[in-house]
């Protein structure tokens, strides 16, 4: 297991960036492929971006492409997601997760790890 703890989250007017980090505990953090979801009030959670345990292989949901960048040091035991020309649309809180499977990175059942969640709230 592992413990997840995300940051950076906050209120931004739509165009603004911001960027959030996800600091995971223990010391096996480079064999967790590592993924960002998030959920509106009244939504399902929906998958964002994922990437995989070198970082280079990185996911996007079509909804995000061009906009956000995920990215992971694992010297630091940190995945980032840099989320750029944000839109109300992307309000939501947002959850960082983990899992030690294989398979699609946006499958929400792959994941057996989750942290808490940062609020992003984006404002017209």
């Amino acid at each position: 297991q592992v413990q997840l703890v995300e940051s950076g989250g906050g209120l931004v007017q739509a165009g603004g960036s911001l960027r959030l980090s996800c600091a995971a505990s223990g010391r096996t953090f480079s064999s967790y492929a590592m993924g960002w979801f998030r959920q509106a009030p009244g939504k399902e959670r929906e998958f964002v971006s994922g990437v995989s345990r070198s970082g280079f292989g990185t996911y996007y949901a079509d909804s995000v492409k061009g906009r956000f960048t995920i990215s992971r040091d694992n010297a630091k035991n940190t995945v980032y997601l840099q989320m750029n020309s944000l839109k109300t649309e992307d309000t939501a809180v947002y959850f960082c997760a983990a899992h030690t499977s294989f398979g699609r990175a946006d499958i929400p059942t792959l994941y057996n790890n989750w942290g808490q969640g940062t609020q992003v709230t984006v404002s017209s």
